[in-house]
């Protein structure tokens, strides 16, 4: 059975080997930066705003 070319399987295969990698690679930045110790004073702060009365 041979395979058809038509535009929604080239996209598919586009965004499946390009754009697929990328996300994983920004996802797993977001994830590196969020639990980072030199961050966790910036995010336990953020975290007590919404309790503080000023």
């Amino acid at each position: 059975m041979k395979a058809i070319l038509t535009v929604q399987n080239i996209t598919s295969d586009f965004v499946t080997t390009f754009w697929t990698p990328i996300f994983v690679a920004i996802f797993i930045a977001i994830v590196t930066y969020a639990l980072w110790p030199r961050n966790k004073n910036d995010f336990d702060e953020a975290a007590k705003m919404p309790l503080r009365e000023e």
